[in-house]
């Protein structure tokens, strides 16, 4: 299972809405706050606050929030009004767009990345244990 305590998620306040393994949702979704999807989504979002695609998630269509962290499978394009952070396990079909931006090694994204602050991409290594 994908570690949820991210740098993103550490700051994180108040309960977040959980989408189980065994969930599969279609349709656009929106909302504030905290999400975390371990299951399937088919559809756009927009969402008030950080979302999480846990490893073994999978996404098909636009994600947007204010925080992304992508740890499962994308076929679509993600776009943070902040930070995206990619965990080595991603898989992404589609662009990056964010202000900040961080590819951990062993993701793979087929598309192109735009960081809108002018920074480069960051590359980091996972340093966190399960």
């Amino acid at each position: 299972m994908f570690n949820l305590k991210r740098r993103i998620h550490d700051t994180a306040s108040g309960t977040p809405t959980f989408i189980a393994p065994s969930a599969r949702i279609v349709g656009a979704i929106a909302g504030q706050g905290t999400y975390v999807c371990c299951g399937t989504i088919e559809g756009d979002c927009d969402i008030d606050g950080s979302l999480t695609l846990a490893q073994g998630g999978k996404w098909k269509g636009t994600m947007k929030a204010n925080h992304i962290i992508v740890g499962g499978i994308v076929e679509g394009n993600v776009v943070a009004r902040e930070r995206i952070e990619i965990a080595a396990t991603a898989r992404v079909a589609g662009s990056l767009t964010g202000k900040s931006i961080a590819v951990a090694e062993g993701a793979i994204i087929d598309g192109e990345i735009n960081v809108t602050s002018g920074d480069a991409p960051v590359k980091f290594q996972e340093k966190r244990q399960t």
